[in-house]
């Protein structure tokens, strides 16, 4: 398989690197669960403020009084370090990374944004907060549910039921506020997963900077959350070797570094994103088509998740054959697991709730190779993005963990 064009810079070598053939699942690297994901970020801050019931996951991060996570979609570590030039002021703080370790988080599986932000707001990976990909099966009704867009609408809190990280600290006394777009204030997936304190809608970045730090200073303790969403929107749309994606990114450099010269004494400032992001050439080698493969299609119900980290759903009877099937066709370039396999290896979490576990497609699938399986009828939209992620290649799941101390 042809590898992608963008620059990658060098980085340690681990497990993320080591690919043998053929792709057996226990080659798949890991999210570090428990120590060094997403999920462990907003419990290990809300310890260091007192919060009851939380402890330090991230043993690297030392404690503040005030902190202010703020989330860059689509801005994976990767892709950090390979545009040094453009992003000066974080690249500046590459070596504070995890606690000064000069070390990235991982995402978690998949690497996409609902499942993401749910596992930032509840501190829970996605086998227990339940939002295990971007379309999922919805064991009650049958229906794919898009976690992103809330489509077909679903009860929020019957769909995750958990309290947030923000609602646990704001019950305990510390100032709980998120800063983001107004646009996001009253969506179903902001109430799942980072309700909780007061939700602040500002339109511009600059806004967005300057209301984060005043509301870190609002209190003696404060857990303070802001996001930027069009690094995410510039990679999908032109790639992340596009000149659009390039602007964007300097643009939020100067974003991070507006709310760290604002900080209030005792404050942290952690920028972390959600996932990062491959481009995927338009070629049939590089964008196999669901719907126009009868091999693929044999005994699928339904087809969700997305490109790089499919759940496919099959008709009753048919998991095994489906499962043997898929192995075939895309087993040299996807992991190719049965939902339980993909349980017992740790994909989703050290634990999958009973209400998620029929969520998880009866065969998951999760691209090592810079490919595609697109459905160019079914998802006309998703099918046309340059940039894609969701998978648990190095480029998509680990994300930056950058510090800023007053």
């Amino acid at each position: 398989m042809a590898q992608p064009t963008r620059p990658t810079p060098p980085h340690h070598t681990s497990a993320w690197d080591d690919h043998p053939e053929p792709l057996s699942l226990d080659t798949a690297p890991l999210p570090e669960y428990g120590s060094g994901s997403l999920a462990d970020l907003l419990p290990t801050l809300a310890a260091g403020m007192g919060v009851p019931g939380m402890s330090a996951a991230i043993p690297e991060l030392t404690p503040a009084d005030r902190a202010c996570v703020f989330l860059i979609d689509g801005l994976g570590w990767e892709q950090l370090r390979a545009h040094p030039e453009e992003a000066p002021f974080m690249t500046s703080l590459l070596a504070s990374s995890r606690g000064g370790t000069g070390r990235p988080l991982t995402a978690g599986y998949p690497a996409t944004t609902a499942t993401s932000l749910a596992s930032v707001g509840t501190g829970l990976p996605p086998g227990a907060h339940g939002l295990p990909g971007y379309t999922v099966r919805n064991p009650d009704t049958g229906e794919l549910m898009n976690q992103l867009r809330w489509q077909p609408w679903t009860q929020p809190r019957a769909w995750q039921p958990y309290p947030t990280i923000f609602e646990l600290a704001h019950r305990a006394g510390v100032h709980a506020a998120q800063v983001s777009s107004p646009a996001f204030e009253n969506t179903p997936l902001t109430k799942v997963a980072l309700s909780g304190g007061t939700f602040f809608g500002r339109l511009t970045g600059e806004e967005r900077m300057d209301f984060a730090a005043e509301q870190l200073a609002a209190a003696d303790r404060a857990l303070v959350y802001t996001y930027y969403a069009e690094v995410d929107g510039s990679g999908h749309r032109y790639g992340v070797d596009s000149d659009t994606w390039r602007g964007q990114l300097m643009y939020v450099d100067r974003l991070v570094q507006r709310l760290a010269e604002q900080l209030p004494p005792r404050s942290a400032l952690y920028v972390t994103a959600d996932h990062g992001m491959v481009d995927v050439p338009f070629d049939e080698q590089h964008r196999i088509d669901f719907d126009e493969d009868w091999e693929l299609k044999a005994g699928v119900a339904l087809l969700g998740g997305e490109g790089r980290a499919r759940h496919v759903y099959a008709v009753p009877g048919a998991a095994g054959d489906v499962l043997a099937c898929w192995r075939e066709v895309l087993g040299e370039q996807f992991w190719v697991a049965s939902r339980e396999e993909a349980i017992a290896a740790g994909w989703f979490g050290p634990r999958i709730d009973e209400r998620v576990h029929g969520r998880i497609g009866d065969v998951v699938a999760a691209a090592r190779d810079d490919v595609l399986l697109i459905a160019s009828q079914r998802e006309p939209n998703e099918s046309q993005m340059v940039g894609n992620h969701g998978s648990m290649t190095p480029a998509e799941q680990l994300v930056p963990l950058l510090e800023v101390r007053s």
